[in-house]
């Protein structure tokens, strides 16, 4: 399979009929998809991982029990439009306190969710009233309707031996120095959104990634609601790989890496297309048998900012997922 090359084409409004698109994942990598896809249909609905214990939304799971925040309201924020109602709903979804009390570091938008969850009693109408609220283009689910932890299986070099061990916690995962060989979820069964899992079912198509992988891409996966619906639904599927390794993480890994994980994780899984940009493939071949080991076309594009700092270009992702989606 012939890897194929996107130079950007411009992008052109549809009229008529517009694809519903969900994507899947959390943090800046949700947020990259998001601000991409709005430029291309308004049906869109984000499904974003629930497994945060750290800064603000950590703190607001511990002393509350709600689900952490963070990574709905950054998925929220990125749905807000372009024009100056959007913009400055964003920059106030975003805005962190700066003090030396209590409220020191947490974000407007973290504490607004979570009060109107406590108001209404239910995760999502409280989301779906702050994306009203924000004239947000799209809905913003949680992939389960209970907050869960992440656990790693890692491996570290220590005194010329090789030993494995367990890392607990979404933060403490992202950071380590160890090898992570796989991630589970505890719960391991959770329940799933309902909401999400018909969004999936009902999409024309379904994006997974770019974002923190074993802590943000990975466990909507391994909700096995949300597995059986990725499955089983006739949208079609497309993975956004990452720009860069994170340090810790997925220190060391390769642009095919990101796929072996994705499949050793969601075994059976069939993908669609994978999206990479070309500044990050070194081996074209490597990546191309690794996507065409899913059933997927390899399409090669520009997809990152223009300084080379490893951010996705909403612009340019938009115009290779237009390509793409057709």
């Amino acid at each position: 399979m012939t890897p194929r090359r996107i130079q950007r084409p411009p992008w052109i409004g549809r009229p008529g009929d517009l694809p519903s698109v969900v994507a899947l994942g959390g943090g800046h990598g949700l947020a990259a998809t998001l601000s991409a896809v709005r430029r291309i249909t308004p049906d869109i609905t984000a499904v974003a991982t629930v497994a945060d214990n750290g800064g603000s939304s950590g703190r607001l799971r511990d002393e509350l029990g709600v689900l952490p925040p963070g990574d709905l309201r950054m998925a929220l924020a990125a749905l807000c439009g372009d024009d100056e109602w959007g913009r400055t709903w964003a920059d106030v979804l975003q805005h962190r306190f700066s003090s030396g009390g209590d409220l020191h570091n947490h974000a407007v938008g973290n504490l607004l969710i979570v009060a109107l969850w406590e108001l209404l009693d239910d995760h999502v109408n409280g989301l779906d009233l702050v994306g009203q609220l924000l004239g947000a283009q799209g809905r913003v689910l949680p992939m389960s309707s209970v907050p869960l932890d992440i656990e790693a299986l890692v491996r570290r070099e220590i005194d010329g031996e090789e030993e494995v061990g367990r890392v607990r916690g979404q933060v403490e995962v992202a950071s380590t120095d160890a090898e992570v060989i796989a991630v589970r979820l505890d719960p391991p069964d959770p329940p799933a959104c309902p909401e999400a899992v018909d969004a999936i079912r009902s999409a024309d198509w379904v994006i997974v990634g770019p974002g923190s992988w074993f802590t943000s891409v990975i466990p909507n996966l391994l909700v096995p609601e949300i597995f059986d619906a990725l499955h089983d639904t006739a949208a079609r599927r497309i993975v956004v790989l990452n720009l860069a390794a994170q340090p810790g993480e997925t220190e060391g890994f390769a642009p095919e890496t990101h796929l072996e994980v994705l499949t050793a994780h969601a075994p059976d899984l069939q993908i669609d297309t994978v999206v990479a940009d070309a500044a990050t493939v070194e081996d074209p071949s490597g990546l191309t048998k690794a996507a065409a080991s899913l059933g997927a076309e390899l399409v090669i594009a520009e997809v990152g900012v223009a300084d080379g700092s490893p951010r996705h270009d909403p612009l340019r992702l938009a115009a290779v997922l237009e390509e793409v989606i057709g």
